[in-house]
């Protein structure tokens, strides 16, 4: 947020000495793995959705995908029924309210921050993720990996934040 330094604070929408300046959003590529039904009008629909990276275990096994963001805006109402009939035939496990779904469908994730976190499984943590788009050009095998989203990491994140 901008603002004129003699400017009083007002409450609502802020105009004329006030202007909300938005950044360009990272984005990234990530694979569907898991989805919860929505809230309020959605609330019959899987709209909820957690995106993975593909990244190396901590064994040195072969690469896996490793959650790193859940997101649940930015598709189209059509969009979001398209994908919540493909979650209900394609579902693998359910985990109460969870269902894990087979890793198809790439989705290009938008943030507008990453820092590194202890908290989350791929150790980043992406700020106001959602989804730009919906990649059906693309297979899970081209979604991007945890390295690709560290390069994005500011250069002065040395320390492990939660």
């Amino acid at each position: 947020m901008l603002k004129r330094v003699n400017s009083r604070y007002r409450v609502g929408r802020k105009k004329g000495d006030w202007w909300k300046w938005k950044v360009d959003p990272f984005s990234i590529d990530a694979v569907l793995t898991y989805a919860m039904r929505g809230h309020g009008r959605r609330s019959n629909l899987f709209t909820d959705y957690t995106f993975a990276l593909w990244g190396n275990p901590k064994d040195g096994g072969a690469p896996e995908l490793l959650t790193f963001a859940k997101a649940y805006s930015g598709l189209s109402d059509a969009e979001f029924r398209e994908v919540d009939r493909w979650i209900k035939q394609h579902t693998l496990e359910r985990f109460g309210p969870v269902r894990s779904v087979e890793p198809q469908l790439v989705f290009e994730i938008a943030f507008e921050g990453i820092a590194l976190s202890s908290r989350h499984k791929s150790g980043v943590a992406t700020r106001f993720p959602r989804i730009a788009r919906w990649r059906k050009d693309k297979k899970p095998e081209d979604a991007n990996t945890l390295e690709d989203l560290k390069k994005l990491l500011p250069s002065n994140s040395q320390k492990t934040k939660s």
